[in-house]
Parts: structure tokens; C-alpha cells; sequence
């Protein structure tokens, strides 16, 4: 999020935990340090703090902008007091509640008439015979919680299983029912799979907007985005436009779809109403919608009809790499296939860059301490063990 600020020449400040690589960058032009995320009323009071005293220096609001659930929720938790202190684009209450938890986002969906798959009830889960996805209710305070760890491997977001039955009968599954939400599986591969980012008003009018492709994910069909691209498709662009205008959505937002591969019907997985890593590769192709949300924030200012390349790929060398491996073992990627794949095209990557390489290297400071503390923890137990 903070290089496509940047990269438009916009200052900021940024508010994570203390070791966060990005303080690193050449583009951090401020610290705001934040109290651990298992004191959220400490978290909420630094950044209203943060913001109370930049109004009070500039003599304005500034914008928030936020990359995580876990913020936007607290967000929304506490819109009246951030609108006081931040310039803020958020969705109606209504939609922003919608958007929060797997069962409210059906119910927002089907009432808006947005194409989502069809969710199934756990009491008639063992009667369905095509294949069955799960997926969290919702993701705050997603990571490293007893779900993500027990249920979900690596970094996967989803489970797919042969039929319902299967799914019903998994004793995982059924521990964690009430944490879960089910619904049909879109049939296709990782390259049906697109989505539609954007900028929209108060009105829900879209300002600005890529549509994106994924080329692979790791894990599998249910993992995060390890290689992407923009492309150019009006008819994807008209159809994401039309769905986001439909809800409406306000802000900042990416919406997920995934197109069946037999019967072409595009179907609305999910949408963040949020920044994120899509901004980057944005940017780097010639269209940076963070700049275009501070524009509007700031001064009101509405784009002329903008346009953007689709020549530089954003890519996340470790996840990519788990990618191919999957990939290779199933016979579907050679390793020549998957090196010209990221050679032989421009490339921006998700923490490294060569303008701006610092980052990079915190991270892997911060990752070496963590070692350290795992091997000082575990030779403490070897000890204890062994005397």
C-alpha cells in the first residue's frame, strides 16, 4: 500500500506494529507504533491520537487508509469517532455490515440480486452431490486462530470437498461447523478466477477501476495470490462495473469472481471494501487508484477516463514457488514453464524492490529474530528435558 503513495509523490505516515518492514521504506515519511492487536481499545485510541494531532498541525483531516479486515472492522465499529479525525469513503452502514462475515454478504447479495453461488444449510449438507466449498464466516482475527490453524493448511482461504457428504462427514469440519459457511463449488482452475478493483463515490459512482487475473495461487484453487496480472476486458470490466454500482459500493474495493468454466456464468465470491496488494501492480501499470482516492479525499477531484498497461505482473517469490511445486506434481508446469513464466516479463514483487530495498531486508531481520526465539525457547525445553 505505501509505494503506490509514493510512487504519486503523496507523504505518509504509517501505523503498524513495530517491526513492520514497510517504516523501512523510502516512502514512510512518519511512525505511528500500535499497541498489539490483543488490546484493541489501545489500538483505536493511538490512531484517533495520531489523527487528532495531524488535524490539529495541517488544520484538516487527512485519509485513512487501511489494508486489513482487521482494521476496516474496527473501523466500522467506531465510524463517527474516525470520520471526526480522518477523510473517510465507506459504504453504508448496511453494505459495510454485509461485507463482514461470509452469511451477512449472501443476504446482502441475494437482496441485491448480485450472482453468488448457492449456500448450503449443515442439516442438508450431507444430501449434495457435486462438490461442496468451506470457507471461514468470517476473518477477523483470522491468522494463527485455532480455525486457520486446525483446519486450514498453509495459507488457504477455502476447503474443497468431493460432495457434501464428504464435507459432513470430515470430524474437523465438524468441530468448527459454527465458524464455517458453505456453499457450491464454481467448477474451473485457478485461471477462471478475476477480479474487478476500483474507486467509487459517495454515490457509488465508479471513479476509476482495473480488472485483474490470477495466474496462479498457492494453495491450489483456495490459496492466496502468489502471480497476477491486469488485463483488458470491457466485457469483465462492464459486468464488475454494473455489480459494484448494484450494491452500492463506496471507497475503495476489490471484488472476487470466478467465471464456471462450462457454462460462462460469472459468479461473486467476495469483495473487500478495502486497499490493497492489487494497488501496487495498479500503479505500476500506469493506473494508482490509492492516488486517485487521495485526490477525491482531499480536493473532490474526479479523474478523466483513465487507462492503463497490462505489461508488468506482480509476483510473490515464495508463494509462487509452493505454487509450482503443486502445480508440477500434478504434471501441469514444467520448471522451464515456470521460469520463463517470471523471467521473461516485467516484474514488481510484494516486498521487494529495487528502488526501495530496505524493507526487504527488515523482513528478514525481523524473520532471523523469530528464529532465534523459536531455537531459544526450544533448547530451554531440550535442557529442561534433558536434565
Amino acid at each position: 500500500m505505501l509505494r503506490p503513495l509514493g510512487m504519486a509523490g503523496i507523504p505518509a505516515i504509517v501505523a503498524s506494529s513495530e517491526d513492520a518492514p514497510a517504516f523501512a521504506s523510502r516512502y514512510c515519511g512518519g511512525r505511528c507504533i500500535l499497541p498489539p492487536r490483543n488490546e484493541p481499545d489501545a489500538l483505536i485510541e493511538a490512531l484517533l491520537d495520531t489523527g487528532d494531532r495531524l488535524l490539529r498541525a495541517l488544520g484538516r483531516r487527512v485519509p485513512l487508509m487501511y489494508g486489513e479486515d482487521y482494521f476496516l472492522e474496527l473501523i466500522y465499529m467506531h465510524r463517527a469517532r474516525f470520520e471526526e479525525k480522518f477523510l473517510l469513503l465507506l459504504s453504508d452502514p448496511e453494505v459495510a455490515l454485509g461485507l463482514l462475515t461470509k452469511d451477512r454478504f449472501e443476504a446482502l447479495a441475494r437482496g441485491r440480486d448480485l450472482p453468488v453461488p448457492r449456500s448450503l444449510p449443515w442439516d442438508l449438507l450431507s444430501e449434495i452431490e457435486d462438490p461442496v466449498l468451506a470457507k471461514p464466516r468470517s476473518k477477523f482475527s483470522w491468522y494463527h486462530s485455532p480455525l486457520q490453524i486446525q483446519l486450514f493448511s498453509d495459507h488457504g482461504k477455502a476447503l474443497i470437498f468431493e460432495n457434501g457428504r464428504a464435507a459432513a462427514a470430515d470430524p474437523r469440519v465438524g468441530r468448527f461447523r459454527d465458524h464455517l459457511t458453505f456453499q457450491e463449488y464454481v467448477r474451473g482452475d485457478d485461471r477462471q478466477l478475476w477480479s474487478f478493483h476500483g474507486v467509487a463515490d459517495e454515490h457509488g459512482k465508479v471513479l476509476a477501476s482495473f480488472v485483474g487475473r490470477k495466474l496462479r495461487t498457492f494453495p491450489l484453487l483456495t490459496g492466496e495470490s502468489s502471480f497476477i496480472e491486469l488485463i483488458h476486458d470491457d466485457a469483465l470490466a462492464t459486468f464488475g462495473r454494473r455489480m459494484a454500482e448494484q450494491v452500492p459500493l463506496k471507497g475503495a474495493f476489490k471484488m472476487d469472481f470466478k467465471t464456471d468454466v462450462e457454462s460462462g456464468e460469472h459468479f461473486l465470491l467476495e469483495v473487500n471494501a478495502r486497499f490493497n496488494l492489487w494497488h501496487y501492480l495498479g500503479a505500476a501499470n500506469g493506473l494508482n487508484l490509492m492516488e486517485v482516492a487521495y485526490d477525491y479525499l482531499v480536493a473532490g477531484k474526479r479523474p478523466p477516463p483513465l487507462s492503463y498497461r497490462t505489461d508488468t505482473r506482480w509476483l510473490c517469490m515464495p508463494l509462487d514457488w509452493r505454487a509450482y511445486r503443486q502445480l508440477a506434481a500434478r504434471r501441469q508446469l514444467s520448471l522451464i514453464g515456470w521460469l520463463s513464466s517470471i523471467l521473461f516479463t516485467r516484474t514488481v514483487y510484494n516486498v521487494f524492490a529495487w528502488s526501495d530495498p530496505t524493507p526487504l531486508a527488515m523482513d528478514f531481520v525481523r524473520k532471523v529474530r523469530k528464529l532465534l526465539g523459536l531455537m531459544k525457547v526450544w533448547s530451554r525445553r531440550w535442557l529442561s528435558t534433558a536434565c
